[in-house]
């Protein structure tokens, strides 16, 4: 399923926004618990949960951060809007305890043209910057690569499946700039599309809209690739069908020698998860930490994102809603954003998700 968004500055008008999620239940009397302010924040994988250092559950309940995965593209900046720790309290404010950060692989790994000045070291240092930020304020952090592209085309969109031709070396450098980092997770591909399930395990010849024939990398070599660093973080999976469908997510996931592995799902009220898709959800959750990385709705409301909420709060399933950004265009149902400012005025769709929080923090 495909919704085409009206987004900022250009910024993904090629990426349809899509859904899903779960989490295993929780023991009777677990508790489920944010990282500590001013502590240096710490997850991991046990069993069917995502845990702290104390071996206790954590259920992320945080937001999206876009912006760092097309402006140093586009030529303009390194982010869109502040990376301040101003900023960051006001998502504190609503009693976020994760944030995910948005990536560019050819900004990361600084070639096919882009600028020095925002790409490479430079790019590398930004993100490291407002990473260091985000854990400052007790916060967990999952490292998304959002977009990517084959051969020496730019990054602009979110082709069918990861390149082998630069993700699996973005994932090297990821992986070994972050793996004595454990506040952070990493979420090796944001939405699988258009492919079967061998080809996202394995990799396979395929082709995208704009970025033309090229070969994928499936998720063993994307696994491999962090493992292969000695980095043991999380990391996530997201299913197909632009990470709505889980359904051969168990059958084809590949070896993790860390296993720490976490199954990923998009959910948005234009691409839903009804009874069958919870169902494959609970399902896998109860083997393996399940995360909505993404959940949000194109309508301005709350209608949908409410009663998935409650469902995924009875289950100790994470949940990040998008995306926390504002002005450029970003309106709530364009993008959709939950913020009308960066001092975290809410939208209408962010109101909903604020008061939930609050009501469960």
């Amino acid at each position: 399923m495909q919704l085409l968004l009206s987004e900022p500055r250009g910024a993904r008008l090629t990426r349809p926004l899509l859904v899903l999620l779960v989490l295993a239940a929780l023991p009777v009397g677990a508790a489920l618990v944010p990282p500590v302010a001013g502590a240096a924040p710490w997850i991991g994988v046990k069993g069917n949960h995502l845990v702290d250092r104390s071996g206790r559950p954590v259920q992320l309940r945080g937001v999206n951060r876009s912006g760092s995965e097309y402006a140093c593209q586009q030529g303009w900046g390194l982010f869109d809007g502040p990376d301040t720790m101003a900023s960051i309290e006001a998502m504190k404010s609503w009693r976020v305890n994760s944030v995910r950060v948005a990536l560019n692989e050819t900004c990361w790994l600084g070639i096919d043209g882009i600028a020095p000045s925002l790409g490479g070291a430079a790019y590398r240092a930004a993100i490291r910057s407002y990473v260091a930020k985000l854990e400052r304020a007790g916060l967990y952090v999952i490292l998304n690569l959002e977009l990517a592209a084959p051969g020496e085309d730019q990054a602009t969109s979110i082709p069918p499946m990861a390149d082998a031709d630069h993700a699996p070396d973005f994932w090297r450098s990821v992986a070994a700039e972050y793996k004595a980092d454990h506040a952070v997770l990493f979420d090796l591909y944001t939405e699988p599309h258009d492919i079967g399930w061998a080809c996202w395990e394995h990799g396979c010849q395929t082709e995208g809209e704009g970025v033309g024939s090229y070969r994928a990398a499936g998720m063993a070599e994307l696994v491999a690739a962090v493992r292969s660093t000695g980095a043991r973080q999380p990391v996530l999976l997201g299913g197909l069908d632009w990470s709505l469908d889980l359904g051969g997510w168990l059958s084809h996931l590949p070896p993790d020698p860390a296993h720490a592995e976490v199954a990923s799902n998009h959910t948005y009220d234009f691409a839903a998860c009804g009874a069958g898709c919870r169902a494959t959800l609970a399902g896998i959750a109860r083997r393996y930490p399940v995360v909505s990385g993404e959940i949000g709705e194109g309508d301005c409301g709350d209608s949908y994102i409410d009663p998935y909420m409650d469902w995924a709060d009875r289950h100790g399933i994470s949940y990040l809603a998008w995306a926390w950004d504002a002005g450029g265009g970003w309106t709530c149902d364009g993008g959709p954003s939950l913020i009308t400012d960066y001092d975290g005025t809410p939208t209408a769709f962010g109101a909903g998700f604020r008061e939930h929080l609050r009501e469960v923090g």
